[in-house]
């Protein structure tokens, strides 16, 4: 690594790699070594050749261990985050890693002791952290401006379902789309989920039903710090891409609504007229993707925490575990009910 350079390669070369790619592309203390991916060819070749990107190859074990990489960012499927990660940690090398780092709680737990063993950094690619509009509203609860935090609420709302290919192995609704917000509201309320009520449906498309999965969700919290929240996920928006989020305290609240293509709002004898919220999550999302990456390179340059860690992954698989339990037991969880036993049996409903 140079004095303010971080040599990087990219596993994984999919639309979030590439996404991540062009991002770090643009970032003056960060070269892009190599791109790895099981189906690079004469395409991918052509397109890293277009970006100066020297190093284009099948096997992610040559890219870890290419000398001249400092860093690694895992972009690939979830089923490779472990070994991946474990790999990486084993050649010293610092790692971003997608979410969620596994569908195994026992697997992340091991991945995240590999990274603390080897004394790397892992940041986890909880990209809704780094959104302009939640981190003010973590930045209000943090100075004292709404007092006490007493209700989280949080929404997040796909324009539409995902193909049936993907709603097969995502997970489900718990792992896959509501993990971001288990995050969040550990992140914006500054506490521990202690318990979680889930109640969940299949209104939007009875594929969902077919893996054993629902795409209509609400997910009840209790927290450490006495504070209650509320999560609700609906697999098709049909306005758009809906996130929002409110923390309401003791001296007041603060919210950030969606973000919309612009503010214009029209008015007129028959009703009041604005554009419907962004749709797709690359636009919303757009400069926290950013954000993320350059942050995480910050972090390696200037030997500081990293500010999504493997902890944080752990806790918010740990919420997911919990929620589903609780849907296929029709009662409240306690986080510290979710222990080897309950992980086997989701694992086996889950396949």
């Amino acid at each position: 690594m140079g004095k303010d350079k971080v040599r990087v390669g990219i596993i994984g070369a999919g639309r979030i790699g590439k996404i991540h790619a062009d991002n770090l592309l643009r970032n003056p203390h960060v070269q892009i070594v190599g791109i790895s991916d099981l189906f690079a060819g004469p395409e991918l070749e052509a397109w890293a050749s277009m970006r100066g990107i020297s190093v284009v190859t099948t096997n992610s074990t040559e890219l870890i261990e290419h000398p001249d990489v400092d860093a690694v960012l895992i972009c690939s499927s979830t089923d490779t985050h472990v070994p991946l990660i474990e790999l990486a940690a084993q050649a010293g090398k610092h790692i971003f890693c997608e979410k969620p780092v596994s569908m195994d709680l026992h697997q992340t737990e091991a991945a995240v002791a590999a990274v603390q063993q080897a004394g790397v950094k892992l940041q986890i690619g909880f990209n809704r952290r780094f959104d302009h509009n939640f981190r003010q509203v973590r930045a209000h609860v943090q100075d004292g401006s709404i007092g006490e935090p007493h209700i989280i609420k949080i929404t997040s709302r796909d324009p539409s379902p995902p193909p049936a290919e993907y709603i097969r192995v995502s997970g489900g609704i718990f792992m896959d789309m509501m993990i971001h917000d288990f995050d969040m509201a550990r992140y914006l309320s500054g506490s521990e989920v202690e318990e979680v009520y889930a109640q969940g449906n299949v209104l939007v498309d009875p594929v969902f039903a077919e893996y054993g999965d629902v795409d209509t969700a609400i997910v009840t919290m209790n927290f450490a710090n006495g504070a209650i929240g509320v999560i609700d996920n609906s697999r098709r928006a049909v306005y758009g891409y809906d996130q929002r989020v409110e923390v309401f305290g003791s001296m007041g609240s603060t919210a950030a609504a969606n973000d919309h293509p612009n503010t214009v709002e029209l008015s007129t004898a028959t009703g009041l007229l604005r554009d419907k919220p962004l749709h797709f999550f690359l636009e919303r999302y757009n400069e926290a993707y950013v954000q993320e990456t350059a942050l995480f390179i910050e972090a390696i340059l200037k030997d500081t925490p990293v500010i999504v860690d493997g902890h944080d992954a752990v806790q918010a698989e740990r919420i997911a575990y919990a929620a589903r339990m609780s849907l296929e037991q029709g009662r409240p969880v306690k986080l510290r009910e979710v222990t080897s036993v309950s992980l086997d049996s989701q694992t086996a409903v889950q396949s």
